[in-house]
């Protein structure tokens, strides 16, 4: 299942283990006939990401500018899933946009060269 596995991005160059990833699972809202009252299929991540020990100082510190409307008064990174109507559908969406979001810290920004009036 997709919440009980480290997330390995770039070969293994940044590894977050399982136990930093706190899950939460709720209902979802919209249609789903009956059953849609009856199981929790939307998925809550949170991730600390200001104070994570498996992230470099230099990642840690591009995912926090990166997404600094999105953090918690702590520095939880939230994120949530009810794409799908299945629980591990929705879990591995949001391990996919955490991912995502450290996959784009890991490189540094490009430093802009001004060039000179032709």
């Amino acid at each position: 299942m997709a919440r009980d596995k480290d997330i390995r991005l770039r070969d293994g160059a940044v590894v977050i283990p399982a136990e930093e990833l706190h899950w939460q699972f709720v209902r979802s809202s919209g249609p789903g006939g009956q059953h849609v009252n009856r199981t929790a299929t939307k998925a809550i991540l949170r991730f600390d990401a200001r104070h994570s020990p498996s992230l470099p100082e230099a990642v840690r510190r591009r995912l926090v500018a990166a997404v600094a409307a999105r953090l918690t008064r702590e520095g939880h990174l939230v994120i949530a899933s009810q794409r799908f109507r299945d629980q591990p559908q929705n879990a591995a969406d949001c391990v996919a946009k955490l991912s995502a979001l450290v996959e784009r810290a890991i490189d540094p920004p490009k430093v802009r060269r001004p060039t000179k009036v032709p």
